[in-house]
């Protein structure tokens, strides 16, 4: 099947800046990446699509090879091409984008011992809103790669050392012949770190990582809202040859309550009141987070009336002041009535024909006589 135009790849017109072309592979690497797509074989193949555009199109020798031949002038198979474009593995490219936002990165790619940031990790975690207004501290039990204590994180057996890589001398890096151009790239044996292991330690087959579960202390603050994000610094995967471990971001996600309806730092709620209430005026009892509240119904209140309890919202992480509480009433009609219940409402109905007593209802045949006029 024919290749697709690195271009269209990333989405790009062919004058795209190479910033605009760092950027658009970002963009794509984060969407199709494995990790965050495990066993999904089609996004696995676009991600090794964009990740090859943008191996392309980021090297300006090779972006000038392309533009002017096509993929004909990057085919390492013409001109006496030295095998494969012996592109790295998925973490060699991320280690070079997101070196560039973390600044953890250190030399150029395919330099020896390339330095690379741990990847960052993120934890959901499901709250009450009352833990969301309160703040609390908890434990979580995160799963992670650790440095592996047999091999000291070398990936070589007890005893042994890793090889000075045969493919690249140690170099990290090869020269491949790409059309017209000699072209410098990431060693595909030992991926830049210069070194191969041939014999591996078992307890991490080699990796120099194991994976295990922490216990880590989170602190949530008080106030938080749902979608935020708590950062646990350097508590994400460890780096690579080195680099500084990746951060942990526990990310909020707040349970529906059966009361209350938070916007922003302020809280909404319905409260029902009987006919009887609304109509002569009372009190009712309102639910609030730090305990039950009274209002002051006045005489004729009508369903749909909205009340403000000023400071019974919540105090918002970054707010001064505490929101308010909305309480939104509902006048309930009564059910299974008796039948002297039903005779007294009819005898009431009765002496309510007068307009005057039903201001809704005005309001309603005011309109009906406007819209046939």
């Amino acid at each position: 099947m024919a290749k697709r135009d690195y271009y269209d790849i990333l989405g790009l017109a062919k004058d795209a800046s190479d910033d605009d072309i760092k950027k658009a592979y970002r963009k794509l690497a984060m969407k199709f990446h494995p990790d965050r797509n495990p066993d999904n074989k089609e996004s696995e193949e676009k991600f090794k699509e964009a990740k090859e555009a943008y191996e392309m199109l980021s090297d300006s020798a090779k972006r000038q090879a392309y533009d002017r031949f096509g993929h004909a002038g990057v085919d390492p198979n013409a001109g006496g091409g030295q095998g494969g474009q012996g592109f790295g593995g998925f973490g060699d490219v991320f280690g070079d984008i997101f070196g560039d936002i973390f600044g953890a990165q250190q030399g150029g790619r395919g330099q020896r011992n390339s330095v690379y940031r741990g990847a960052d990790l993120r934890y959901a975690m499901d709250i009450t809103l009352e833990q969301a207004a309160a703040g609390f501290e908890t434990e979580i039990r995160v799963p992670s790669w650790d440095a592996c204590e047999t091999c000291s994180g070398s990936g070589a057996k007890p005893g042994t050392k890793p090889q000075t890589c045969r493919t690249c001398n140690g170099q990290g890096a090869v020269r491949v012949q790409q059309g017209f151009f000699s072209i410098q790239q990431t060693c595909p044996a030992c991926h830049g770190s210069g070194k191969t292991v041939s014999d591996p330690c078992e307890p991490c087959e080699g990796a120099g990582r194991i994976k295990r579960t922490r216990t880590l202390q989170v602190k949530v603050p008080a106030g938080i809202d749902d979608g935020m994000r708590i950062r646990s610094a350097g508590n994400g995967e460890p780096g690579i040859n080195g680099g500084p471990s990746g951060d942990l971001y526990v990310e909020i996600h707040t349970k529906e309550h059966a009361v209350f309806k938070r916007d922003g730092d302020d809280l909404h709620c319905q409260v029902a009141a009987t006919v009887t209430t609304a109509a002569l005026g009372g009190t009712v009892q309102v639910p609030t987070l730090a305990g039950d509240a009274e209002i002051e119904l006045p005489e004729g209140t009508q369903t749909g009336k909205t009340f403000r309890l000023r400071g019974k919202g919540i105090k918002g992480v970054r707010s001064s002041y505490p929101g308010d509480l909305y309480v939104h009433l509902v006048v309930e009609t009564p059910i299974r009535l008796t039948e002297k219940q039903r005779t007294l409402l009819r005898e009431l109905d009765a002496t309510l024909k007068d307009e005057r007593h039903s201001p809704q209802t005005r309001s309603w045949k005011d309109k009906v006589k406007e819209f046939f006029q």
